[in-house]
């Protein structure tokens, strides 16, 4: 169990070193590493609840993902939870670096 825990944590923290890498410059200092932690949890939070986990591949193997509703959602929640206001605009990056680092593994 502990092991699984600590493979959990390399792999949040290559993610968020991708999404950093990934991120324009731009948006860069909108977000803390603590940020990117906390919208990768949701990121998960929103695939399990969405039923993308479960949604059926195109026939090339992918899943239809619409970053801007995703964007919007981790935005709400964060709003709603008072973690912080961010901008949906912002968060696409995020959410486009989590899936580009995805694909990669």
């Amino acid at each position: 169990m502990e092991d699984d825990f600590l493979k959990e944590a390399e792999d949040d923290l290559h993610t968020v070193d991708f999404i950093r890498a990934y991120l324009p410059q731009e948006v860069k200092d909108k977000f803390t590493d603590d940020d990117l932690f906390y919208f990768i949890d949701l990121l998960a939070d929103y695939y399990v609840e969405s039923g993308l986990l479960d949604a059926e591949p195109d026939a090339d193997g992918f899943v239809e993902i619409d970053t801007e509703a995703v964007a919007a959602s981790i935005a709400s929640r964060a709003k709603k939870e008072g973690y912080g206001e961010f901008s949906p605009e912002d968060l696409i990056w995020v959410v486009q670096g989590e899936l580009e680092f995805g694909e990669q593994e």
